[in-house]
């Protein structure tokens, strides 16, 4: 492509490609679901199976926390389950009391890297299988997860598409460091690059964790203050989607729901605003975070039981927008 040259992708190719994407997704979902039954022989009988999750506060969290336990307890094993409450002090000294009872294998779920790699290191120097949801280090045998640069594609093809490829558009990017939220963030700005009338308003906004509802609901009131014209801002990006809840909140009290809002995750009452006609949230791309609880416990007893795991094994999404919604909630089983 020369200096100068812009995409020759038009509204409707966009569209086309979103759609194509959705398909493909929900198609993988059921091949997922039918990879799953076939594990059913499994056995963890015996087996001490430690689960560290960084926190349970979140609908994916919680979800794939709680089932990673049930599935532990299906296939005749023992959970070591524990919760960090989002503290990374916490973390990192259940990690170490864990490590020091030796589990048969430990699972971790979520967390920031830098914070966490030093410990799966430990553990896996000290003879302990390492698996991880969400997870990408080098240190952990098998990392289960959505296929986040697929999510990032597509939820950022919605995007463009549906401020018709040009406008501003507000960012979170508060958590970096956390692999899921990096590869979704590079994602978004890989596609925008090719749609030069699309432009992220600098500086970026930080989500934070606690509050996180809270303090987007602020930050988008002052940045709605600063830009008061309908028009000058397009659109609203979060690598998950509590920040995405907040945002979109915000617009609906100021009255600026021509702007629309993206996220990832899937939550309940996320889903809820992208059905209702009058919310402007956009799209939210729904993982499937129970599932994904099972698989990486399924990877755990496979481990054991002397396979070999890829290094990834992933599990579809499903693109949430405004047209398809109510297939997504009821594909999922959301009530």
């Amino acid at each position: 492509m020369t200096k100068g040259q812009t995409t020759g992708l038009g509204r409707r190719d966009i569209l086309k490609l979103t759609a194509v994407a959705g398909t493909a997704l929900a198609a993988s979902s059921i091949l997922s679901k039918t990879a799953v039954a076939a594990d059913d022989a499994l056995s963890l009988k015996g087996k001490r199976i430690a689960i560290s999750a960084t926190g349970t506060d979140h609908y994916f969290d919680l979800q794939a926390y709680n089932a990673q336990i049930d599935e532990v307890k299906r296939l005749g094993g023992t959970p070591i389950a524990v919760d960090a409450g989002r503290n990374d002090g916490k973390l990192v000294s259940q990690l170490q009391t864990l490590i020091a009872q030796k589990p048969d294998a430990i699972v971790q779920i979520l967390g920031t890297l830098s914070v966490i790699d030093p410990w799966l290191k430990k553990a896996r120097d000290a003879g302990i299988p390492v698996l991880t949801v969400d997870v990408g280090s080098t240190n952990s045998i098998n990392n289960t997860t959505s296929d986040n640069w697929g999510i990032g594609k597509d939820l950022a093809l919605q995007l463009v598409s549906d401020i018709g490829g040009e406008g501003n558009v507000i960012v979170f990017n508060g958590f970096y460091g956390v692999t899921p939220c990096a590869i979704r963030y590079d994602q978004l700005v890989n596609v925008v690059k090719y749609f030069p009338k699309v432009k992220i308003i600098q500086p970026e906004l930080r989500d934070v964790i606690p509050n996180t509802v809270q303090d987007a609901f602020t930050q988008i009131t002052a940045i709605l203050n600063k830009y008061p014209e309908k028009g000058s801002i397009k659109a609203i990006w979060s690598a998950w989607d509590i920040p995405q809840l907040g945002a979109t909140q915000a617009l609906a009290a100021a009255g600026r729901t021509e702007i629309r809002t993206y996220g990832v995750d899937g939550s309940p009452e996320v889903l809820q605003l992208v059905a209702d006609p009058n919310s402007p949230a956009g799209a939210d791309a729904a993982q499937q975070p129970a599932e994904i609880g099972r698989t990486a416990i399924h990877n755990v007893a496979k481990l054991l039981s002397g396979q070999t795991l890829p290094r990834e094994t992933y599990v579809p999404a499903l693109l949430a927008n405004k047209s398809n919604v109510a297939d997504v909630i009821k594909t999922l089983g959301i009530g």
